[in-house]
């Protein structure tokens, strides 16, 4: 009974993941096993080197997946957010002091490549990590598309211009579409946000001497805004951190719509998703079906990452490499 179950999920996973890949047109180099034969154990790699990592901190999931998030929406996912240099992504002002995880994929990097080197590429890695950061701590699963090579050069101006908290709806939508990805996906997307931190920087805006009635921003629920006033005071420190979801700060699930539907999305670009006046014909009605089931919540973010994991990546094929340092490129 066990095999059959287990057989039964692999091809709900599969058909899930089909379905997902026509919707995205992703390019049919990537494929879920093109690493059977040359490193047939690279998803238990993954899986045992990101459970270590999130044993040590919890928080690196979120990190992780963030990362994958803003390694594809520059160059498509080709690993050039990993890149060290003067026009690292690294140093975007999105990332600067901001992203994490790039030694834990470093140790990842160094597992995979004593299992088989030269076989795997840093992309892909970074695509898979993301998939078990989510998976391990209560999402979803689902099969990732593989076959990416990594990029020759990063793109600092193009990371400078990632979706921002402080964007309002209509910039944030437009910047999705921009890499082929729709409402469902920036609605879907945003429920990652149901775990992990944010600095004061981002969201203390909202709390003091605000003049916005009847703005989205002015949405954040009181009880919620006077114990953020305390982490975040007048001129404390800005690399403070809350977290995004304060009723399971550490789990993937669906609470990040329940909160916005009280008024309590931490940032703005998180509220604006319901209280804004674009959201109730865009994303309030996602917004509420999410908050209301989290299976439809977690079927529209595999959708979703799969479709992002599928941003045409301009060094598919040929003109990319497998890098054996995920920082610099081969030389």
């Amino acid at each position: 009974m066990k095999t059959q179950n287990k057989a039964m999920g692999g091809q709900v996973l599969l058909t899930i993941f089909t379905l997902c890949m026509l919707y995205s047109g992703a390019r049919a180099q990537l494929s879920p096993g093109i690493y059977d034969k040359t490193c047939p154990y690279l998803g238990q790699i993954v899986r045992k080197q990101v459970s270590m990592a999130l044993k040590a901190e919890i928080r690196m999931a979120a990190s992780l997946i963030r990362l994958h998030f803003h390694d594809c929406f520059v160059n498509g996912c080709d690993g050039s957010v990993l890149l060290d240099g003067t026009d690292s992504e690294k140093l975007a002002i999105p990332n600067v002091n901001s992203a994490r995880g790039f030694e834990v994929v470093d140790t990842i990097k160094a597992a995979v490549e004593n299992a088989c080197p030269g076989v795997v590429s840093c992309a892909d890695i970074l695509t898979l990590a993301a998939r078990e950061s989510v998976y391990l701590t209560g999402g979803p699963m689902w099969r990732v598309a593989l076959g990416r090579k990594d990029g020759l050069v990063a793109n600092q101006s193009s990371a400078n211009n990632l979706p921002s908290p402080f964007e309002p709806l209509d910039s944030i939508i437009a910047k999705f579409q921009a890499v082929g990805l729709n409402i469902t996906d920036v609605v879907a997307l945003s429920g990652a946000h149901t775990f992990g931190q944010a600095k004061c920087d981002v969201f203390s805006n909202r709390l003091f001497n605000f003049t916005g009635q009847g703005s989205p921003d002015a949405t954040l629920e009181t009880v919620l805004m006077s114990d953020l006033r305390t982490v975040c005071p007048v001129g404390g420190n800005g690399n403070v951190t809350a977290p995004l979801d304060r009723n399971s700060t550490d789990v993937f699930d669906n609470n990040y719509f329940k909160n916005l539907l009280q008024g309590k999305g931490l940032l703005s670009s998180d509220q604006i998703l319901f209280s804004s006046d674009l959201a109730v014909n865009t994303t309030k009605r996602l917004v509420e079906a999410y908050s209301q089931s989290q299976s439809l919540f977690f079927r529209d973010f595999t959708c979703s990452m799969i479709r992002m994991g599928g941003i045409m990546n301009p060094v598919n094929g040929s003109s990319g490499e497998v890098r054996k340092n995920c920082r610099v490129i081969n030389n």
